[in-house]
């Protein structure tokens, strides 16, 4: 079993430090690769002879590139473990499925729909899990936000951040939770059938969060550093209600109009896009888009977590 095992599960588990930690590594890192080439290992290979399981439930493609080479980079192997390829939840509990995959690795990730399978997994494990997307959050990708906004415009003391859209989905979970620890002001642009949880919005404001939430996405975009969408219908959305949501998302797409009503911002998405849906392919192609820097982070967020998970 490891020793001082820590699960990454949601930010809400971390402190202000642990994130503040965790941002300052991935830099760090980032920074000391210089131009070396992707398969090249860290210098310091901190994580030779680990092995890392990753576990998808859900399909990927940013996620899995970027544990994978966050990986190899630290110097450690992964093995991957697909959905149907696996006894996982088809004949074995999660439970004894974490329990073999604990004997086999030194972490885990996985990538799922339902968040009580994650908790499962991770209370039936004996190492370190990640939580690399569940329906409820998606923290990973969170991290790799927060870099890339601290890249382009600096500190997030004071700054102002953005949301567009659906706001009751995963990703904006954890921009809400991140909100409860790093000094900047959230604003949700939503219709209120897209308004997060109040329970969830109440507990960030608890944790120190200020949140600010409109249906007005002009005020929104008001002096914001940074805007941020997602895609208005997601892997765990019902196919038939697609175009009621994109009729009733369509006003809170993100323009050129938005983007020059905010303070110099750049524009941040998690991908995939869909261009001329949540965003239109002028600003996702264009000067202030950060979106290939914020894939690209994934990778060295990923890292960063890792190391936090396994105390190295």
């Amino acid at each position: 079993m490891q020793k001082n095992k820590k699960h990454f599960l949601d930010l809400t588990d971390l402190t202000a430090g642990d994130l503040r930690g965790i941002l300052d590594v991935a830099h760090e890192r980032k920074a000391a690769r210089g131009d070396a080439p992707r398969g090249a290992v860290d210098a310091d290979a901190p994580l030779a002879d680990h092995i890392l399981a990753m576990v998808f439930d859900k399909p990927s493609t940013r996620t899995r590139l970027s544990f994978d080479l966050a990986m190899r980079q630290l110097g450690g192997q992964t093995m991957i473990i697909n959905r149907g390829e696996t006894h996982l939840g088809r004949g074995e509990s999660v439970a004894d499925t974490a329990r073999v995959v604990s004997r086999f690795a030194d972490a885990a990730m996985l990538r799922t729909g339902a968040h009580e399978r994650l908790n499962d997994f991770a209370a039936a494990a004996d190492i370190p899990v990640v939580n690399a997307l569940t329906a409820f959050s998606h923290p990973c990708q969170i991290v790799a936000d927060l870099m890339t906004f601290e890249a382009h415009k600096g500190a997030l003391d004071g700054q102002k951040i953005s949301w567009f859209g659906d706001a009751a989905g995963n990703v904006a979970a954890s921009l809400i939770h991140a909100a409860g620890l790093a000094d900047f002001t959230l604003t949700l642009c939503a219709p209120p059938e897209f308004a997060p949880a109040p329970a969830l919005v109440e507990s960030a404001r608890a944790a120190g969060a200020n949140i600010e939430q409109t249906d007005a996405p002009m005020i929104a975009a008001a002096g914001a550093a940074a805007i941020i969408t997602d895609c208005w219908v997601s892997m765990s959305d019902d196919p038939e209600s697609a175009d009621a949501r994109k009729r009733a998302l369509a006003p809170y797409q993100v323009s050129e109009a938005v983007m020059a009503a905010g303070d110099d911002p750049i524009f941040l998405h998690c991908l995939p896009a869909y261009r001329g849906e949540e965003v239109v392919a002028d600003v996702i192609d264009g000067a202030r888009s950060a979106v290939f820097d914020e894939a690209e982070n994934r990778c060295h967020a990923q890292k960063a977590i890792l190391l936090w998970c396994l105390g190295v």
